[in-house]
């Protein structure tokens, strides 16, 4: 299948939503794994949230007919959500899911897991995580996608971190206004060294 995220459906007659819907799938012909795409919802409502997934995954993945979830992301689970002129029914389970997965059923094409990335993951960390999602070889379970980005956001915000360190010791010790010495090079003409910066800066 098609990475897809741009949607905005229709449901019930109700007017659709003026955001997209944040889904991404493996394509078509991609290995199997443990992850078929990630989905990224923008509350935990889930009475708002899953009529208009399903909506949009009826057509490719046949008539969507029961969806479990793990109770640990979610406030309230409803019995069932309207979609396409019927109704899914809802399961939940306290454990033996994975709490950052959704597992979707159809009586056409069988199962496919989808993982869950939380509301308020900034955004950064969500477009990696669906990245991640249908990479070709992916291996990881939904949590341990969760875990992994972020372990690479604690990284990055360590490096952002150690070089405000750096240069607030160069600036501590004037390293911005200390003029540096004039220097010649061996062809004879006076340089003079300028710290630069990073363009955009």
């Amino acid at each position: 299948m098609t990475a897809t995220i741009p949607f905005t459906p229709a449901v019930g007659g109700r007017a659709p939503s003026s955001l997209p819907l944040r889904l991404t799938l493996a394509r078509a012909g991609a290995p199997p794994a443990l992850i078929d795409g990630a989905w990224w919802p923008r509350s935990r409502n889930l009475t708002e949230e899953l009529p208009a997934l399903v909506e949009w995954l009826d057509p490719l993945w046949g008539r969507i007919t029961r969806i479990a979830v793990s109770r640990t992301l979610w406030p309230v689970i409803p019995g069932e959500v309207p979609a396409h002129g019927h109704m899914v029914g809802v399961g939940w389970s306290n454990a033996g899911q994975d709490p950052h997965k959704l597992l979707l059923l159809s009586h056409t094409f069988g199962r496919w897991d989808l993982l869950v990335i939380p509301p308020e993951t900034a955004r950064a960390t969500a477009a990696r995580l669906m990245a991640t999602a249908t990479d070709p070889s992916r291996s990881l379970t939904a949590t341990g996608l969760i875990h992994e980005a972020e372990r690479f956001r604690a990284a990055a915000e360590a490096a952002a971190d150690s070089d405000s360190l750096r240069e607030a010791v160069w600036d501590s010790e004037g390293g911005h206004d200390a003029p540096h010495p004039a220097s010649r090079t061996p062809d004879g003409p006076v340089t003079r060294h300028v710290p630069t910066t990073a363009a955009g800066v």
